[in-house]
């Protein structure tokens, strides 16, 4: 009956957490306007501070979403609950004009238990990508006949939504020590993006032209699938080496796209379109070497393949506007992390030697194109410290302070750069040990 209350209870955390996610998408990128949003690293407490390395990353305390084999080490006397928000503070710039905007969301919330010897268990759900962004862009057409006054446009961009991912996976221990691990999730979310455009004549608005408005809106939904595989290797009695890989299957979205457009003049058009939308192949491998129970250095790559992914866009005629579903707006993206973790002593009994110290980088390339363009590089530095609720306790407090930017690839473009607190909490208690009374 207890094991029944406390699995009811998880599971109402969850459903509200899915709510509260789902209203949030922590972003005011301008690069969200284009594709499905930016694409979220997917990273947790235990490795937000360590730049995101996941692919070699196991350990019977701690649920490592980016790599499903890793469930199979999860230890067999505790229940691992895991949540983290984030807050960011941004600051844009582009042609001597900056802007600072703040966010925070529910950046995560997993859990991870053991169902028997070799065979582990989590479910969860984290962002994929986001979309949110509302920004103005104005531009001179000319001077009017009548007036000689000059003429200018103001476009307004704004957009909301992003997709989350809810799923469940299993590690398995099949032969030696080799693991494997696969996730099935479920993507929803939406995909929204408006355009209102505004005429001035001599600084002032003006109804003498015929004006623009555009929305788009499409509710995505689909599947994702991804499979994991980590192999431990023992070099001495204190140094270990683990190699781990990952893929996720990309595929067709069935989702429908409408596109309606509306003049000043009462002119509207309503254009529809289905399979506009595409997820990416994704490729991940990495290792991470340990050294006892104080030191672990960590490196990953990811090649997520976009291109060739299907995306809508405006195609407009002399005489009409429709959708046309195209290819070339993806890049590749290749994305490298490198992460350390040292303790002073595991098995001290000062709360200060079991403090968990990180620190992290990360780079990645675009895998946007912004009017034609190559889209930005991102770089990225972390650090910081995973704090046990007590000498005796399992459960940590994790602490990230993150840098990150977003660097043009040619010149007009957005320059971004975020400074991130993320905050984590990672719940490992013994709900599934026997007490035994003499």
């Amino acid at each position: 009956m207890i094991q029944i209350k406390r699995f009811a209870c998880l599971a109402a955390t969850l459903l509200t957490s899915v709510m509260l996610v789902a209203q949030t998408n922590g972003s005011n990128s301008s690069y969200s306007r284009f594709g499905l949003g930016t694409s979220n690293n997917q990273s947790q407490g235990f490795n937000r501070a360590m730049g995101g390395v996941a692919q070699g990353m196991r350990d019977g305390g701690q649920v490592n979403f980016l790599n499903p084999a890793s469930y199979a080490v999860i230890d067999s006397l505790t229940f691992l609950f895991d949540v983290g928000m984030g807050m960011q503070q941004g600051h844009m710039k582009s042609n001597g004009t900056s802007l600072n905007a703040f966010n925070a969301s529910l950046e995560y919330v997993n859990a991870g238990f053991r169902m028997k010897k070799g065979l582990g268990m989590s479910i969860g759900f984290m962002p994929y990508t986001t979309i949110g962004y509302n920004f103005d862009t104005t531009k001179q057409v000319g001077s009017s006949y009548t007036s000689s006054k000059s003429i200018s446009t103001e476009t307004n961009y704004y957009g909301n939504g992003g997709l989350h991912e809810i799923y469940m996976g299993v590690g398995w221990n099949p032969i030696a020590d080799l693991n494997i691990g696969a996730n099935i999730g479920y993507l929803w979310g939406a995909y929204t993006h408006t355009l209102d455009q505004q005429f001035y004549e001599g600084g002032k608005t003006s109804s003498n032209y015929n004006t623009q408005n555009e929305v788009w809106d499409s509710d995505i939904k689909t599947y994702k699938i991804d499979f994991g595989v980590q192999y431990p290797i023992k070099l001495n009695k204190k140094n270990s080496l683990t190699l781990g890989a990952s893929a996720s299957i990309g595929h067709n979205i069935g989702s429908e796209v409408k596109m309606l457009r509306f003049t000043s003049k009462g002119d509207t058009l309503t254009s529809k379109a289905t399979d506009a939308f595409e997820l990416p192949y994704v490729f991940s491998g990495g290792a991470s070497w340990r050294h006892g129970d104080k030191l672990t250095i960590a490196a990953d790559y990811t090649q997520e393949r976009w291109s060739g992914c299907k995306v809508p866009i405006s195609y407009s005629t002399a005489t009409s506007s429709s959708i046309q579903i195209v290819t070339n707006q993806y890049l590749n993206r290749h994305r490298f992390a490198l992460g350390a973790e040292y303790i002073i002593n595991p098995m001290g009994r000062k709360y200060g030697q079991l403090i968990r110290y990180r620190l992290g980088a990360s780079y990645a390339t675009p895998n946007i194109k912004v009017n034609g363009e190559d889209g930005p590089t991102e770089y990225g530095i972390t650090a910081g410290v995973a704090l046990p609720l007590t000498t005796r306790s399992k459960s940590l407090i994790n602490v990230t302070a993150e840098w990150m930017r977003r660097s043009p690839s040619t010149k007009g473009q957005i320059t971004e750069n975020y400074l991130m607190l993320h905050l984590g909490i990672t719940f490992n208690e013994a709900w599934f040990m026997k007490w035994k009374f003499q």
